[in-house]
């Protein structure tokens, strides 16, 4: 019983550790380099090629939804510009997940 209640108190803070993480991930400009074409708030210098990144969790409420762009956005949009992400292994399935994470705190 301790296990699972040391469990849920760890939860906040692993939840966290991954916004943190995945908002590291989207500011890298050698990794994710989301900031590159688009704006995001606390981004430094960012692009106008994509849409901004606000409202997220109201536009995407399925988080899988995010996962899919992130991995392969030209499966859903051939005329993409968006890097396949995962399909190129830029990005692990860790990393997305943390970057969504991040982007529906937007």
């Amino acid at each position: 019983m301790l296990a699972i209640v040391a469990g849920l108190a760890a939860s906040p803070a692993l939840a966290q550790s991954t916004v943190t993480d995945g908002q590291k991930l989207a500011f890298d400009r050698g990794k994710g380099n989301c900031l590159t074409c688009h704006v995001i708030k606390g981004g430094d210098l960012p692009g106008t090629i994509g849409p901004e990144l606000k409202d997220i969790k109201a536009k995407y409420p399925d988080r899988n939804d995010l996962v899919a762009i992130l991995f392969d956005e030209t499966k859903r949009n051939p005329q993409s510009m968006m890097p396949p992400f995962g399909r190129n292994r830029i990005l692990t399935e860790q990393e997305i997940s943390a970057i969504v994470d991040f982007l529906q705190t937007l």
